[in-house]
């Protein structure tokens, strides 16, 4: 985005330069003219844009080029210029914060017949300029000579000069004079270069924006990856809590004989108190063995606490079956467990 925008930037500033529409448009495109002539000064589409001002400051008083301030939008239309009320600065305003360059136009008095054409817009480098000197209701041809910066250039019985292949040295004030009809004002004429796209901008533009579209790329692609690993802790620690009961009944289980089947029942009620138990055979004599090869028993002791013996007693009496619990010491018991 950033990348379209500064290419859009540089574009429109191309094409402004190339027109030339840093300065108003005058019509006819000269900086003096008669006293009663028309003119016109005109904003419209500088810079591309519309709802331009016309601006002018005559004897250091600014205001707008048109009556009021409610038609100054759009051209100034003068349609009798004079001295005392037209002649000086004008310059383009829009909202009160873009203003363009400003030019300079002069008008002359009754008394004076002699005016320099002069472009109100810079003459662009290498070009070739033609600066005539107009003579006021002449009809015939007249000898009029052209002075730069108080210094006489040459002079012409057409009343024309011609400036080949301008450059910037060919800046500078201009004025002419008629035998027997007077001199000119004077007017500056402005030469301008060509108009020059800014390539390094535009390369470290285009750098700099492709550097951060690259971080915002890298920094999403981060996010991603931490989202996900998070995402996966997660699973595997819901995974092992789901699994761990059941690897411990499992465990319990194994350490059981096939013949206690109410064992794990006290296990497990002893695991909920975090209390210590532990599976014990009784010893039996080879008599007592073959006394009770036809009975399967299982003998259980647990050492502390005694409330086990309950435990034990009621797990045994919830299953059904007969119990006989002989009493040792009062720390210890056997359960005699018989099917």
């Amino acid at each position: 985005m950033n990348v379209l925008l500064l290419l859009v930037i540089v574009a429109e500033f191309s094409d402004s330069q190339t027109h030339g529409s840093g300065f108003p448009e005058v019509v006819p495109n000269r900086q003096q003219f008669f006293q009663s002539e028309p003119i016109t000064i005109s904003c419209e589409q500088l810079n591309g844009l519309t709802g331009w001002r016309v601006m002018k400051k005559i004897n250091g008083d600014v205001r707008t080029c048109a009556s009021t301030w409610e038609t100054s939008i759009g051209p100034c239309k003068i349609i009798n210029a004079y001295p005392s009320t037209d002649s000086g600065e004008y310059w383009c305003e829009l909202g009160g914060i873009q203003k363009s360059n400003s030019v300079n136009i002069t008008v002359t008095d009754l008394e004076s017949h002699v005016i320099l054409e002069v472009p109100v817009q810079p003459v662009i480098q290498g070009e070739n300029v033609t600066l005539h000197c107009r003579k006021k209701d002449a009809n015939s041809n007249y000898t009029a000579k052209f002075y730069k910066n108080g210094i006489s250039i040459g002079s012409s019985s057409s009343g024309n000069i011609v400036a080949p292949t301008v450059s910037k040295s060919d800046e500078g004030l201009y004025k002419c004079s008629i035998a027997d009809a007077g001199e000119s004002p004077e007017s500056w004429l402005t030469v301008g270069s060509h108009p020059t796209v800014p390539y390094l901008e535009i390369y470290l533009g285009l750098c700099i924006g492709l550097g951060v579209l690259l971080v915002v790329i890298l920094l999403i692609l981060v996010g991603v990856f931490q989202h996900n690993k998070h995402q996966q802790t997660i699973k595997n620690h819901t995974e092992e809590t789901s699994l761990t009961p059941g690897a411990q009944n499992s465990t319990v289980s194994s350490q059981s004989p096939s013949s206690a089947q109410t064992v794990p029942a006290v296990v497990s009620r002893a695991e909920q108190n975090n209390e210590t138990y532990s599976l014990i055979t009784k010893p039996r004599t080879p008599k007592e063995d073959r006394a009770l090869e036809s009975v399967q028993e299982t003998y259980a002791m647990v050492r502390k606490p005694s409330d086990v013996k309950e435990m034990a007693a009621a797990s045994w009496l919830q299953r059904g079956t007969s119990q006989r619990i002989t009493g040792m010491d009062p720390d210890n018991f056997y359960c005699s467990i018989q099917n």
